[in-house]
């Protein structure tokens, strides 16, 4: 019995799982935030442009 617990504290298989979890976590964030990024800038771009129509068009 004492070797099964030995041998459970000494494994590292686990962590290598929470290493793989945490480093796609952080891939999302910065995906979340450059789409965010672009996001906001690609509406500025389109409201310039559609104000920019409006006017021409009048």
């Amino acid at each position: 019995m004492l070797t099964k617990i030995r041998r459970f504290f000494e494994s590292d298989d686990g962590a290598t799982a929470i290493e793989y979890g945490l480093i796609a976590a952080l891939i999302s964030v910065a995906i979340i935030a450059a789409v965010t990024l672009i996001g906001d800038q690609l509406n500025t771009t389109f409201t310039t442009i559609g104000s920019s129509l409006s006017n021409a068009n009048s």
